[in-house]
C-alpha cells in the first residue's frame, strides 16, 4: 500500500502542488494524467524520493518515504521520460554497475540481471552496447533498471512515448506483469495505453488532484451522468434546433443516420433524462431508443482539465 497525504511543494513563491492525498493499493498498477504544467513531474520526483515535498508525507507499506533512513528509498524504482543510459556500457554492465550502485550482494547478480532482462523483453540486447539500440529497446532496458532491485513501488514516466505500434503492444504486456511483483505508477500522454494498461487513474490540474477513479466512475463524474445515446425519427437538418431549444443540452452531435432514423449523442446540463425525453415526445419526435452514453477517457480527461467553460447549444 502506498499512502500519500497532504502532499505541498514550493520552489521560492511559487506553490507547484498542493494537498495532493491518495493510496495506490499492493499489485495496482494506476494511471497518473495531467495537462503540461500541472505538476506531474514534480509530483513523480517526490514519490520517487528524488525531491523533498515542502509539507506532507508519502508511505510505503507505512514506512515514510522521507524518514531520515535511505532503506525505505531502496524499495521505489523509477523510469524517468529520458531513461537515464550510460551509452557506451553494454547493457548487462551498465545493470550490473546500477545493482552494485544499489547495494544488492555480488552473490546473484547476474541471475537477477537474467531475470529482468527476460521480464521486460531485452534478453537479447544484454551484450549489445545501449548507443546501438533502438529507442524501444533503451527504453525496455530503462524499465529494467528500474525493477532489478525488485521494487515494491515502480514510477514510470511516459514509458511509452516515441514508440511504434509494435513496440507499444509489447510494452504494453511488459507494464501489465509488473503487477506480479509491484505496484505501479504509470505517466502517460497516451490516453489509449493508459486505458488498456491502469487499473485506475489520478488526474491532476494546476497541482491539485481533481479526480480519481477507475475509467468508468471518471466517467460517470466528467459527465455528471447526463451523457446519452439516443436514436430518433425525425429529420436531421432540424435536430440541432430542437434539442437546443429544450435549454437541457449542453452539446449534442449526430452519430450516423440510417433513412429517417438517427442515432446521436447528447450531453445534458444536469441529470435531466426524463424532460428532456418528455420534451422529444412533445415535440412529436418518434423516440426508438435512449441509453446512457460511455465517455471516451480523452472526454474525460478533456471535462476534468478544461479551464474553460462547456459551450452551450443556443
Amino acid at each position: 500500500m502506498i499512502e500519500v497525504s497532504g502532499l505541498t511543494r514550493y520552489y521560492g513563491e511559487t506553490k507547484a502542488i498542493e494537498d495532493l492525498s491518495f493510496n495506490v493499493g499492493a499489485n495496482e498498477i494506476v494511471g497518473f494524467l495531467g495537462l503540461n504544467g500541472a505538476g506531474k513531474t514534480t509530483t513523480l520526483k517526490i514519490l520517487a524520493g528524488l525531491l523533498h515535498p515542502t509539507s506532507g508525507s508519502v508511505r510505503i507499506e507505512g514506512e515514510d518515504l522521507f524518514g531520515g533512513s535511505l532503506d525505505t528509498r531502496r524499495h521505489v524504482g523509477f523510469l524517468p521520460e529520458v531513461a537515464p543510459l550510460y551509452t557506451e556500457m553494454r547493457v548487462r554492465d551498465y545493470l550490473r554497475f546500477l545493482g552494485e550502485l544499489r547495494g544488492m550482494p555480488s552473490k546473484g547478480l547476474d541471475a537477477a540481471i537474467e531475470e529482468v532482462a527476460e521480464r521486460t523483453h531485452c534478453a537479447e540486447a544484454l551484450d549489445v552496447v545501449i548507443d546501438t539500440l533502438s529507442y524501444g529497446y533503451r527504453k525496455r532496458v530503462g524499465i529494467a533498471q528500474a525493477i532489478l532491485h525488485s521494487p515494491r513501488w515502480v514510477i514510470l514516466d511516459e514509458p511509452i512515448g516515441g514508440l511504434d505500434p509494435v513496440q507499444i503492444v509489447g510494452m504494453r504486456k511488459v507494464i501489465a506483469n509488473l503487477r506480479d511483483t509491484c505496484t505501479v505508477l504509470v505517466s502517460s500522454h497516451i490516453l489509449s495505453e493508459v486505458s488498456q494498461t491502469c487499473d485506475r487513474l489520478l488526474i491532476l490540474k494546476q497541482g491539485r488532484l481533481v479526480a480519481e477513479g477507475s475509467e468508468q466512475e471518471l466517467s460517470h463524474m466528467a459527465q455528471h451522468a447526463s451523457s446519452l445515446r439516443v436514436q430518433l425519427r425525425m429529420d436531421a437538418g432540424a435536430f440541432e434546433g430542437l434539442v437546443g431549444s429544450t435549454g437541457l443540452v449542453k452539446e449534442a452531435s449526430i452519430l450516423r443516420t440510417e433513412g429517417d432514423l438517427l442515432t446521436a449523442r447528447v450531453d445534458l446540463t444536469g441529470d435531466h433524462r426524463e424532460a428532456f425525453v418528455a420534451a422529444l415526445v412533445q415535440a412529436g419526435v418518434g423516440v426508438r431508443r435512449v441509453e446512457d452514453a460511455e465517455a471516451e477517457l480523452e472526454d474525460i480527461f478533456l471535462e476534468l482539465t478544461s479551464t474553460q467553460p462547456s459551450k452551450k447549444l443556443s
